[in-house]
Protein backbone atom coordinates (compact mmCIF):
# COMPACT_ATOMS: atom_id res chain seq x y z
CA UNK A 1 0.00 0.00 0.00
CA UNK A 2 1.11 3.33 -1.22
CA UNK A 3 2.43 5.30 2.37
CA UNK A 4 1.23 8.70 2.75
CA UNK A 5 4.72 10.01 3.30
CA UNK A 6 7.69 8.87 1.55
CA UNK A 7 9.92 6.65 3.45
CA UNK A 8 13.49 7.53 4.18
CA UNK A 9 15.42 5.09 2.01
CA UNK A 10 13.52 6.46 -0.74
CA UNK A 11 14.35 9.86 -0.09
CA UNK A 12 18.11 8.71 -0.48
CA UNK A 13 17.39 6.71 -3.70
CA UNK A 14 17.10 10.53 -5.26
CA UNK A 15 19.03 12.53 -3.08
CA UNK A 16 18.95 15.80 -5.68
CA UNK A 17 15.34 15.06 -5.70
CA UNK A 18 12.94 17.95 -3.41
CA UNK A 19 10.75 16.10 -1.14
CA UNK A 20 9.94 18.65 1.43
CA UNK A 21 10.85 23.20 1.89
CA UNK A 22 12.02 24.46 3.98
CA UNK A 23 10.98 22.75 7.45
CA UNK A 24 11.36 26.54 9.70
CA UNK A 25 8.91 27.97 7.57
CA UNK A 26 5.29 27.75 8.37
CA UNK A 27 4.25 27.39 4.39
CA UNK A 28 2.81 24.33 1.84
CA UNK A 29 2.56 23.99 -1.32
CA UNK A 30 0.01 22.49 -3.02
CA UNK A 31 -0.29 20.36 -6.09
CA UNK A 32 -1.89 18.24 -8.65
CA UNK A 33 -0.78 15.36 -10.86
CA UNK A 34 -1.59 13.82 -14.07
CA UNK A 35 -4.21 16.61 -15.35
CA UNK A 36 -5.62 18.66 -17.28
CA UNK A 37 -8.88 16.80 -18.29
CA UNK A 38 -12.03 18.83 -18.55
CA UNK A 39 -13.72 16.21 -15.74
CA UNK A 40 -11.56 18.02 -13.08
CA UNK A 41 -9.89 20.59 -13.59
CA UNK A 42 -12.26 23.40 -13.90
CA UNK A 43 -13.53 22.56 -10.30
CA UNK A 44 -9.80 22.92 -9.10
CA UNK A 45 -9.18 25.83 -10.49
CA UNK A 46 -12.63 27.43 -9.14
CA UNK A 47 -11.42 26.02 -5.88
CA UNK A 48 -8.56 27.93 -5.81
CA UNK A 49 -9.86 31.13 -7.41
CA UNK A 50 -12.31 30.90 -4.14
CA UNK A 51 -9.43 30.79 -1.62
CA UNK A 52 -7.31 32.44 -3.62
CA UNK A 53 -4.69 30.01 -3.16
CA UNK A 54 -1.46 29.48 -6.11
CA UNK A 55 -0.80 25.56 -7.02
CA UNK A 56 1.92 23.96 -8.82
CA UNK A 57 0.20 21.47 -11.72
CA UNK A 58 2.65 18.37 -12.76
CA UNK A 59 0.80 17.83 -16.29
CA UNK A 60 0.82 14.83 -18.29
CA UNK A 61 1.70 16.31 -22.39
CA UNK A 62 -0.86 14.38 -24.29
CA UNK A 63 -3.54 15.84 -21.59
CA UNK A 64 -1.84 19.63 -22.67
CA UNK A 65 -1.72 18.65 -26.31
CA UNK A 66 -6.12 17.74 -25.69
CA UNK A 67 -6.61 20.24 -23.23
CA UNK A 68 -4.66 23.23 -24.66
CA UNK A 69 -7.09 26.09 -23.30
CA UNK A 70 -7.15 24.16 -19.97
CA UNK A 71 -3.49 24.92 -19.83
CA UNK A 72 -3.85 28.16 -21.13
CA UNK A 73 -6.13 28.91 -17.93
CA UNK A 74 -4.03 27.14 -15.33
CA UNK A 75 -0.83 29.93 -16.39
CA UNK A 76 -3.21 32.88 -17.23
CA UNK A 77 -5.02 32.52 -13.25
CA UNK A 78 -1.48 32.48 -11.99
CA UNK A 79 -0.25 28.81 -11.22
CA UNK A 80 2.92 27.02 -11.60
CA UNK A 81 3.67 24.13 -14.22
CA UNK A 82 5.55 20.98 -14.49
CA UNK A 83 6.26 17.85 -16.53
CA UNK A 84 4.92 15.03 -15.74
CA UNK A 85 5.96 12.96 -19.32
CA UNK A 86 3.76 12.81 -22.14
CA UNK A 87 1.88 9.57 -21.62
CA UNK A 88 2.76 9.14 -17.83
CA UNK A 89 5.26 6.38 -18.76
CA UNK A 90 6.41 4.39 -15.76
CA UNK A 91 10.00 4.60 -16.27
CA UNK A 92 10.54 0.92 -15.30
CA UNK A 93 9.09 -0.12 -18.11
CA UNK A 94 10.69 1.86 -21.24
CA UNK A 95 14.42 2.42 -21.87
CA UNK A 96 15.93 5.51 -20.16
CA UNK A 97 15.83 6.91 -24.19
CA UNK A 98 12.46 6.41 -24.66
CA UNK A 99 11.71 8.05 -21.23
CA UNK A 100 14.18 10.92 -22.02
CA UNK A 101 12.28 11.43 -25.72
CA UNK A 102 9.05 11.38 -23.93
CA UNK A 103 9.87 13.63 -21.47
CA UNK A 104 11.11 16.25 -23.88
CA UNK A 105 8.38 15.98 -25.78
CA UNK A 106 6.12 16.87 -23.04
CA UNK A 107 7.85 20.03 -22.22
CA UNK A 108 7.80 21.24 -26.02
CA UNK A 109 4.27 21.43 -24.77
CA UNK A 110 4.63 22.47 -21.40
CA UNK A 111 7.61 24.71 -20.84
CA UNK A 112 8.58 24.18 -17.48
CA UNK A 113 11.94 23.60 -15.41
CA UNK A 114 10.24 21.64 -12.61
CA UNK A 115 9.33 17.35 -13.40
CA UNK A 116 7.95 14.95 -11.14
CA UNK A 117 7.96 11.67 -12.44
CA UNK A 118 5.04 9.38 -12.80
CA UNK A 119 4.66 6.71 -10.12
CA UNK A 120 7.16 8.45 -7.97
CA UNK A 121 9.63 6.95 -9.07
CA UNK A 122 12.89 6.63 -11.81
CA UNK A 123 15.74 4.39 -12.95
CA UNK A 124 18.76 6.00 -11.80
CA UNK A 125 19.89 6.54 -15.12
CA UNK A 126 16.76 8.50 -15.85
CA UNK A 127 16.95 10.13 -12.61
CA UNK A 128 21.18 11.32 -13.45
CA UNK A 129 19.55 12.64 -16.85
CA UNK A 130 16.51 14.45 -15.61
CA UNK A 131 18.09 16.21 -12.45
CA UNK A 132 20.39 18.05 -14.72
CA UNK A 133 17.73 19.72 -17.08
CA UNK A 134 14.53 19.75 -14.52
CA UNK A 135 14.09 20.89 -10.47
CA UNK A 136 12.59 17.41 -9.61
CA UNK A 137 9.89 17.81 -7.38
CA UNK A 138 8.53 14.99 -4.94
CA UNK A 139 6.20 15.12 -2.11
CA UNK A 140 6.04 14.81 1.61
CA UNK A 141 2.56 14.41 1.91
CA UNK A 142 0.25 11.73 -0.76
CA UNK A 143 -2.78 12.50 0.10
CA UNK A 144 -4.04 8.95 -2.02
CA UNK A 145 -7.25 10.82 -3.18
CA UNK A 146 -7.05 8.40 -5.70
CA UNK A 147 -8.08 5.19 -3.74
CA UNK A 148 -11.22 3.81 -4.12
CA UNK A 149 -10.84 2.71 -0.31
CA UNK A 150 -10.44 5.99 1.21
CA UNK A 151 -13.34 8.17 1.20
CA UNK A 152 -13.38 12.40 0.95
CA UNK A 153 -13.01 12.46 5.10
CA UNK A 154 -9.76 10.22 4.73
CA UNK A 155 -8.37 12.33 2.84
CA UNK A 156 -8.87 15.49 4.50
CA UNK A 157 -7.90 13.15 7.99
CA UNK A 158 -4.25 12.65 6.32
CA UNK A 159 -3.90 16.18 5.42
CA UNK A 160 -4.52 17.22 9.40
CA UNK A 161 -2.45 14.04 10.37
CA UNK A 162 0.66 14.97 8.04
CA UNK A 163 1.11 18.01 7.28
CA UNK A 164 3.87 20.14 8.75
CA UNK A 165 5.90 23.05 8.08
CA UNK A 166 7.54 22.87 4.03
CA UNK A 167 5.02 20.61 3.28
CA UNK A 168 4.42 19.25 -0.68
CA UNK A 169 1.37 18.02 -0.75
CA UNK A 170 -0.36 16.27 -3.26
CA UNK A 171 -3.47 15.97 -4.94
CA UNK A 172 -4.83 14.35 -8.11
CA UNK A 173 -6.25 16.51 -11.18
CA UNK A 174 -8.28 12.95 -12.09
CA UNK A 175 -10.82 11.27 -12.73
CA UNK A 176 -10.13 8.73 -9.69
CA UNK A 177 -9.55 11.70 -7.67
CA UNK A 178 -12.31 14.16 -8.40
CA UNK A 179 -15.39 12.98 -6.66
CA UNK A 180 -13.58 13.47 -3.19
CA UNK A 181 -11.72 16.22 -4.42
CA UNK A 182 -15.25 17.74 -4.55
CA UNK A 183 -15.07 17.58 -0.72
CA UNK A 184 -12.00 17.55 0.70
CA UNK A 185 -9.94 20.00 -1.12
CA UNK A 186 -12.02 23.02 0.03
CA UNK A 187 -12.30 21.30 3.46
CA UNK A 188 -8.39 20.65 3.61
CA UNK A 189 -7.94 24.22 2.18
CA UNK A 190 -10.05 25.76 4.70
CA UNK A 191 -8.36 23.85 7.50
CA UNK A 192 -4.44 24.64 6.54
CA UNK A 193 -6.12 28.24 6.19
CA UNK A 194 -6.92 27.86 9.69
CA UNK A 195 -3.95 26.52 10.96
CA UNK A 196 -2.26 29.69 9.84
CA UNK A 197 -0.32 27.76 6.53
CA UNK A 198 0.77 30.02 3.74
CA UNK A 199 0.48 29.18 0.07
CA UNK A 200 3.32 28.74 -1.95
CA UNK A 201 4.54 27.64 -5.32
CA UNK A 202 8.25 26.49 -5.89
CA UNK A 203 10.88 28.99 -7.83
Amino acid sequence: MFIEQPAKWLRWIYPGATWRMDKNEHAVYLTFDDGPIPESTPFILETLRKYDVKATFFMVGENVLRYHDLYNQIIEEGHQVGNHTFNHIGSFKHWTITYVINTHKANELIHSHLFRPPHGWMRLSVYWWIKRKYKIIMWDLVTRDYSKWLTAEDVVSNVKRYTRNGSIITFHDSLKSIDKLKTALSRSIEWLKEQGYEFKTFE
